[in-house]
């Protein structure tokens, strides 16, 4: 590996435990945000704040050059308990870290610091945007800061951004062009029966057996309407329907998840999914009403900026520690709203095993703080080469 050499690594663990113990949910991130600017500001760059509510912005500027390129971060946490007893757990209920977004945010910090602190002999002719972004989790932060003028008010001509990954070991990375993370779509299905008593089966119109019926149906979706060689997820998450325990209830709805690579692909999972519910609902009876929400895009790198990536990476770890064999991934990732604006690059940073061999949005997680002069070296060394 040719890392930097930082000294500040153990200054970055205390921002990022400190972060960790003070979980956040999205657009709630005013703690972390403060955080954020003060030490962009103590770095002596540009601080900007607002961009969706507690978005921030750093700006560091050398040369006389008109290039740019963004740096983003996200800094929200999940709502989920903690089951960690280390010192630096969270301190709030319900709020958890589980993602690794306070590595992420302190990753980008140790980055913006190190760039400050050695702009002098800093390869560099233009612009470094770090961009903080909110609400990642579920609640589009990256959609409200396009929309509320990050493009426009900080002009760059690429975009890039990266997540740990549980599994990929530290000190490598995964990249590649492409689709690398799926689009996400919310799935409810309303089910119409008619109520009775449940020793009296024959006089209604049973919505829990037609819900049971369709959770299975459902799982066919993929399986016989979709090309093998194309992928998508329909998943079933939740059930809700009844409040006795002998009573057949009037009404049933049934809520999960679709993941897709493709517009088209998508198309033909939700003409599926309805074409199945309406003959369903036509051989027990019952009405069904299907909606749909579209909530990310799939993640889609650009060719000539992964390829930056690739390169950066293999020149600091080494050819044979960048992957890509892991991707893509069925997850989502709200970054996406950002490659549908400018071109650019979303790449997996290795996190090791985790703490008991532990994934993403897993009670017992925690960000892997030995990663950290990895992710900083990554991020110094993808800025000089975009921008030198």
């Amino acid at each position: 590996m040719k890392l930097l050499d930082i000294p500040f690594i153990p200054d970055l663990v205390a921002i990022r435990r400190d972060i960790h113990a003070h979980p956040e949910l999205a657009f709630k991130e005013a703690r972390t945000a403060d955080i954020v600017a003060r030490e962009l500001a103590a770095y002596g760059l540009e601080v900007h704040r607002g961009l969706a509510r507690t978005g921030v912005v750093g700006v560091l500027r050398k040369g006389g050059s008109k290039r740019a390129v963004g740096l983003r971060a996200d800094m929200d946490a999940l709502p989920l308990q903690e089951k960690n007893d280390f010192p630096h757990c969270s301190r709030h209920a319900g709020k958890m870290h589980g993602c690794g977004h306070d590595g992420h945010t302190t990753l980008l910090l140790g980055a913006a610091r190190y760039m400050a602190e050695n702009r002098d002999t800093l390869d560099i002719d233009g612009t470094v945007y770090f961009v903080f972004q909110p609400a990642e989790e579920s609640e589009g932060g990256a959609e409200v800061m396009v929309k509320d003028g990050l493009f426009t008010q900080f002009p760059m001509d690429a975009i890039f951004g990266l997540h740990n990954w549980p599994g990929i070991p530290a000190g490598e990375m995964a990249v590649m062009p492409g689709p690398v993370m799926a689009g996400t779509c919310a799935l409810e299905i309303s089910v119409r029966g008619h109520g009775c008593h449940a020793a009296m089966p024959n006089q209604g119109i049973d919505t829990m057996v037609v819900a049971s019926h369709l959770v299975l149906a459902l799982q066919t979706v993929v399986a016989r309407n979709l090309h093998p060689c194309e992928s998508a997820v329909v998943s079933v998450t939740q059930i809700h329907g009844g409040d006795a325990l002998n009573v057949i209830p009037d009404d049933a709805v049934l809520r999960g998840t679709i993941r897709t690579f493709k517009p088209e692909v998508q198309e033909l999972v939700e003409r599926s999914i309805e074409r199945l519910c309406a003959g369903v609902a036509s051989a027990f009876g019952a009405q069904i009403m299907v909606r749909f929400d579209l909530r990310y895009p799939p993640t889609v790198n650009s060719v000539a900026e992964t390829e930056l990536c690739r390169r950066t990476a293999g020149a600091l770890l080494g050819e044979d520690k960048v992957r890509t064999g892991e991707l893509p991934s069925m997850a989502a990732e709200d970054f996406a709203f950002m490659l549908q604006e400018k071109p650019g690059c979303y790449v997996w940073l290795g996190n090791g095993p985790g703490a008991g061999g532990c994934s993403l949005h897993n009670p017992h997680y925690d960000f892997n703080d030995d990663i950290l002069p990895v992710g900083v070296s990554y991020w110094v060394s993808l800025a000089e080469n975009a921008l030198r």
